[in-house]
């Protein structure tokens, strides 16, 4: 008999306006045991809404959710009980040390947690004994990813994590998160970050203008990538690279520009038939362009 899946996050038609402004709407998504699942789209596409909305740090409008199988609203205490945060902007008490601050926090889940907190500093090279405001940007941010795994929570929600870390910090914390999930945490990944993503995460929601537009395995998402192909020569007739799958051709002067995904072999036939090239460039796409295309 096939075992059933465990679910550790359930939304059903998630909503939240401020006022007449629209938050996220008819929010569905499930976040299965074990994973790390990403949440992906553009600033103001309502991933910070969904988040908080989930942890009843703000109020729902409409539709529901469970966390761990527990009503959001009725059983808030006990799900935070069990879930590590790290917001997208971090704020303190600056005049504590951040041994002080982090010793607060535990305090809240009443267990003893300094051996953890030295553990997870000295991996982030972070400074225990300095007041808060003397840190930069980027060391609370190392005080928020501490603050949010001192307890070794179930489910870690990370809300725009690496804003602020430095590349061998950032490298150091996908390596610990992926630690954190090899012991059984379950982790929710908000990013606007594409390859952050792709390299770290099992499954990706994407978001648009509140809405889920798609989710889909990482594994499909790479299959399907895009590319952002720009061929320079004069005469290059309008859809000459459609039937190798070009996709929202632009032309421009002298300069052809569209989407592909799939094989690059069929594309680069294409362009060596093209006569008096200047010059060729296949790049990533912005995330936004990705997003284009998958809404479209």
């Amino acid at each position: 008999m096939e075992s059933v899946i465990e679910n550790v996050i359930e939304i059903k038609g998630l909503t939240k306006f401020y006022g007449k402004a629209r938050g996220v709407e008819n929010i569905d998504l499930t976040v299965q045991k074990g994973e790390i699942f990403g949440f992906i789209g553009p600033n103001g596409a309502g991933k910070s809404t969904t988040i908080r909305t989930l942890l009843s740090l703000i109020y729902k409008t409409g539709g529901s959710a469970k966390i761990f199988g527990m009503d959001i609203v009725a059983d808030r205490v006990k799900i935070l009980q069990r879930v590590g945060y790290l917001p997208s902007e971090v704020f303190y008490y600056d005049k504590m040390r951040v041994m002080d601050l982090l010793r607060y926090s535990a305090s809240f889940y009443h267990k003893n947690c300094d051996q953890r907190i030295k553990e997870l500093a000295e991996l982030l090279d972070l400074d225990l004994h300095r007041k808060i405001d003397d840190l930069s940007y980027g060391n609370r941010k190392k005080v928020g990813i501490v603050q949010g795994l001192l307890h070794t929570p179930d489910l870690i929600i990370l809300d725009e994590p690496t804003g602020g870390l430095d590349p061998l910090i950032q490298a150091k914390f996908f390596e610990l998160i992926k630690s954190e999930n090899k012991r059984g945490a379950t982790v929710l990944f908000s990013s606007h970050i594409l390859s952050e993503v792709q390299n770290s995460c099992d499954r990706v929601a994407i978001i648009k203008e509140g809405r889920i537009i798609r989710v889909e395995k990482i594994s499909v998402l790479r299959e399907n990538a895009y590319k952002r192909v720009m061929v320079q020569a004069p005469g290059i007739p309008a859809g000459y690279f459609n039937d190798v799958g070009a996709t929202g051709e632009t032309q421009k002067d002298d300069t052809t520009s569209f989407m592909f995904s799939g094989s690059l072999n069929p594309l680069m036939a294409k362009i060596a038939n093209v006569q008096n090239l200047e010059n060729i460039s296949i790049e990533e796409p912005s995330l936004e362009e990705l997003f284009m295309h998958y809404y479209q």
